[in-house]
């Protein structure tokens, strides 16, 4: 009967490391499935931010070329090599680009192979860049060659009507671009979440069918076990037939022992804390040596009085019920151990108690832990500080806008209406000739207060806005400014948009619009600005060119604290707010395009 338990022993502690070896399997198989599958998605979502990049790199591209080409024809008297030479070379890179786009490059990641809906995009925009692309380059031969202005004029109108068309179908093709990146992200997403419910399924089988029935079975085979040896020991002395018996059984269980010693964490104690014996693995964690024998389990265990005082208390009140839980323990040397300790009471005999310990090092998962709880506070700390600096920026762009209202009130109308009001008293309806001309200058005083005030509430929030909308507003904007500044300030509304927009979402148009002319004003030292409006059935575009000196974009983006910094974070900022999008493409040297792409909702 004893022999059928060993061998059953053995058959049990065969099937224990069988089924934590496959364990142990599947979670690996798991976590090598799960990268693998992530890193085929993102390379395959590698070339996309820049595919994106370059189709809106294209649309200013084309801008750039029209600007260029009304530029030579219309403001140009002479044209120069210089000029023709630069608008040669955005030509050639805009059709370098393209072909790039349409047929893949591998210096550039792009794919040759693409969607249906993006293949049939670039058969209908290729006979509209090819009619762009020929007509340029005719119209470049008649300025060099010097030829009549009305050949010329054939030139632009046709490249005005085709670019129309280009940019529409240029839109339509980033955003298919943003439509497909989208789609890979949501796939990607599925599939980690779909991973991610797997292997907490797999985690929770194993608990349940794997490691906690392991404990039950390691709890009574730890019993059946010392009983053994017990019985062994005494049936020793008794006869010598049981001697061969007694000898396979030590075998039996030093193997055994020797497994538990060096695969488990493990300690028998008395009911008074004293150890009885402690497994090797567990004494080279604690330090644990022949000379410390007569001290208790907890002064072992930690060098921290607090803490051996506590564990001592939970030895008195749970040796009979028992305990499992997570404790932190501090060693010789100082150094923070996390333990995942089970207390097990077991009943040697009648009125003889032990208790087994049973524990798991944990120290690197609650270091693990510990380092994502430090990395969530600082995004979280990160966050709320970047939000500070935002309402503090937008409270003082409050406060100066209405210190400039008030000097504006006092400086202006404020002083023309005391000197109308000293006016009107001076008055002397005896000495007609004086009063008739003291009311002509009244009567310009009255314009000019009439003006003023005009501008202020211009200012605040144009009729134009409420009255017409975002395009007659834009128009009077551009016009205004140009008329203030004494630059080029040019407005097209290329695809005869009428259409109202919320009220909210035209302010924020006009506002973004009004900031991107002003930046172009106050840092480009541009001459010339060109804002143009175009929309299709879904998306409203406003792009802002200017020729000035342009900027390095990263930069910028680092200088959160700079004032062209936060400027361009508001934009974003309230771009956002009305579920808008905003491109920005600078070269230094060269000028600066502006991106805001707006949903039309029906």
């Amino acid at each position: 009967m004893k022999k059928s338990n060993q061998e059953e022993d053995k058959i049990t502690f065969k099937n224990l490391r069988r089924l934590y070896f496959f364990a142990l399997l599947t979670i690996a198989l798991t976590i090598i499935i799960s990268q693998f599958l992530v890193q085929y998605n993102l390379n395959q979502q590698l070339s996309d931010s820049k595919i994106i990049n370059f189709s809106g790199k294209q649309r200013m591209l084309s801008q750039k070329i029209v600007k260029e080409v009304l530029i030579l024809h219309y403001v140009s008297d002479t044209a120069s090599d210089k000029q023709i030479s630069h608008l040669n070379e955005v030509l050639a890179l805009w059709k370098k680009n393209q072909n790039a786009l349409e047929n893949g490059n591998d210096s550039l990641a792009f794919p040759k192979e693409k969607s249906e809906t993006l293949s049939k995009l670039y058969l209908e925009i290729n006979p509209i860049f090819n009619k762009i692309a020929q007509t340029t380059d005719s119209f470049l031969l008649n300025v060099k060659q010097k030829k009549t202005t009305a050949e010329n004029q054939k030139f632009v109108n046709i490249i005005l009507e085709n670019e129309d068309i280009f940019l529409s179908k240029m839109n339509q093709i980033v955003t298919q671009y943003d439509l497909e990146a989208h789609e890979k992200v949501t796939e990607q997403r599925r599939i980690e979440y779909w991973i991610f419910g797997f292997t907490l399924l797999v985690l929770l089988l194993e608990f349940f069918f794997i490691f906690k029935p392991t404990n039950k079975k390691i709890e009574r085979l730890i019993t059946r076990l010392l009983s053994s040896e017990k019985k062994a020991l005494k049936l020793a002395y008794d006869t010598e037939i049981l001697s061969e018996i007694k000898e396979n059984s030590v075998k039996e269980l030093k193997s055994l022992n020797y497994a538990m010693e060096n695969t488990l964490l493990y300690c028998r104690i008395a009911p008074d804390g004293s150890i009885i014996h402690i497994g090797e693995k567990f004494a080279k964690l604690l330090n644990y040596t022949k000379f410390s024998s007569n001290k208790k389990f907890s002064e072992v265990l930690t060098v921290d009085e607090k803490e051996q005082t506590n564990f001592d208390r939970l030895i008195f009140e749970k040796q009979r019920s028992g305990w499992q839980g997570e404790i932190s323990i501090l060693n010789k040397e100082n150094e923070t151990i996390w333990l995942d300790l089970s207390m097990v009471p077991v009943m040697i005999k009648k009125d003889e108690l032990e208790l087994l310990i049973v524990c798991f090092n944990i120290t690197e998962r609650k270091k693990a832990q510990r380092e994502v709880e430090r990395l969530n506070l600082e995004n979280t700390t990160e966050k709320i500080n970047q939000q500070k600096i935002i309402s503090s920026k937008i409270v003082e762009n409050q406060e100066n806008e209405q210190n400039r209202i008030a000097k504006e009130i006092h400086d202006g109308i404020g002083q023309m209406l005391t000197g109308l009001k000293f006016s009107l008293e001076s008055i002397n309806l005896d000495d007609r000739e004086k009063s008739e001309q003291k009311i002509e200058y009244l009567k310009k005083l009255s314009l000019d207060i009439i003006k003023g005030v005009r501008t202020a509430t211009f200012n605040l929030m144009p009729p134009e806005l409420s009255d017409h909308g975002i395009v007659s507003s834009l128009a009077k904007l551009t016009q205004e400014l140009s008329k203030l500044t004494g630059k080029e300030i040019l407005f097209y509304n290329k695809t005869d948009f009428d259409q109202r927009l919320d009220s909210l979402i035209e302010i924020n148009i006009y506002r973004l619009t009004q900031e991107a002319i002003n930046n172009a004003i106050k840092y480009a030292e541009s001459s010339h600005i060109i804002v143009q409006l175009s929309h299709s059935e879904t998306l409203l575009s406003i792009i802002i060119d200017d020729n000035g000196k342009g900027f390095d974009i990263h930069s910028v983006d680092k200088k959160r604290n700079s004032e062209s910094g936060m400027g361009l974070l508001f934009m974003k900022e309230r771009i956002q707010y009305i579920n808008g999008r905003v491109f920005i493409n600078s070269i230094p040297g060269e000028g600066t395009r502006i991106t805001f792409n707006i949903p039309i909702l029906k």
